[in-house]
């Protein structure tokens, strides 16, 4: 099957095709990150009118780019959650319509199982069953895959995610939106040990996250300290080092207790390459090896949807005539391709 894909789930417009033999075909996204820097964060409002003035265009341009004409596919999979629920509804809309004009099936798709099934647009994909840590600014989240739609959810964040937690940080630093990236590269020129963070939760059993406090530590420690560029450096390093343990730690609990030998990881945080170096270190002490998407896959993007859809179409899923769009929408609810 050659399926089109669409993303609108936050601020990202996103528009691919995937084709079961040949791979990824074509894709493109477009960032609103300039603009909502103004506003230091995203304005749903704005990020659903931007898609509308988006998608559409996006979508004649990359079929366009693939030398395809709508003849050419065989379905379209959206994003129908979890997100924003004005810029869900922007790209179910579309997707929807387009499959009734084109005469071709339509399904919505789990935001959350396209990021971990990104990893597998790959040349040298991972193959089932492996462990994933997801770790976004939605989302931060350890998951047991045993297969496309086999998931079992063995901890996540009780409130913020970490990419909330560094974005949040890099704002009291000063450092503009998006300013999870920029608080990583500030933290290449801090100090280790300078600011000592605390890493939440690790005295307790358990896969789970908070990452709220570590918030309120790092605006504390920023209150006292000195001014210039090298205290803020150092108190990202810090506060990165924090965020980095705390996954690591979690994530080589959940290699022990599950004995997988493959660790996925996926979604934005996960592009970090401190904590990319970090967990490959932990994953070899366990006897397992690391994978990830490559960097442009690693943030919302519609090939993982597309890959994502494609899997559930070609089992024959299918999503009726009512666009269905949900802000949340629990993982534990999928089930396997044909399972219902």
């Amino acid at each position: 099957m050659r399926v089109l894909g669409v993303e609108t789930s936050c601020d990202e417009t996103a528009v691919a095709v995937y084709d079961g033999a040949a791979g990824l075909q074509v894709h493109c996204v477009y960032t609103q990150a300039d603009l909502h820097e103004i506003w230091g964060g995203v304005v749903p409002e704005l990020a659903s009118r931007d898609h509308v003035r988006r998608l559409l265009p996006m979508v004649r341009a990359v079929l366009a780019d693939g030398g395809l004409k709508p003849a050419d596919l065989d379905g379209v999979a959206y994003t129908a959650g979890p997100g924003l629920i004005g810029a869900l509804l922007v790209g179910a809309l579309a997707g929807r319509s387009l499959a009734y004009a084109w005469g071709l099936p339509a399904l919505g798709v789990h935001h959350l199982e396209g990021h971990l099934l990104a990893p597998r647009l790959e040349a040298d994909p991972p193959a089932f069953p492996y462990l994933a840590l997801l770790v976004s600014g939605g989302h931060t989240m350890l998951i047991d895959v045993e297969g496309v739609g086999r998931y079992t959810v063995l901890g996540e964040s009780l409130d913020d995610a970490a990419g909330e937690a560094f974005d949040k940080t890099a704002k009291l630093l000063g450092l503009a939106y998006p300013g999870g990236a920029k608080l990583a590269a500030l933290a290449e020129q801090g100090r280790p040990g300078v600011y000592r963070f605390p890493r939440p939760m690790l005295d307790r059993p358990g896969f789970d996250f908070s990452f709220s406090g570590l918030k309120t530590a790092a605006l504390l420690a920023l209150k006292a300290a000195p001014a210039g560029e090298q205290a803020r450096a150092d108190l990202a390093r810090g506060f990165e080092d924090a965020i980095v343990d705390t996954l690591v730690v979690k994530t080589g609990r959940a290699l022990a207790a599950t004995g997988r030998t493959m660790l996925v990881v996926a979604g934005g945080v996960g592009a970090n390459r401190r904590l990319r170096a970090a967990l490959t270190e932990v994953a070899a002490r366990h006897g397992a090896r690391t994978a990830y998407p490559r960097a442009e896959f690693c943030t919302d993007n519609a090939a993982m949807i597309a890959l994502a859809g494609h899997e559930r179409l070609i089992a024959g899923e299918r999503s009726g005539l009512p666009v269905l769009a949900r802000a949340r929408w629990p993982l534990a609810e999928l089930r396997a391709p044909g399972e219902g």
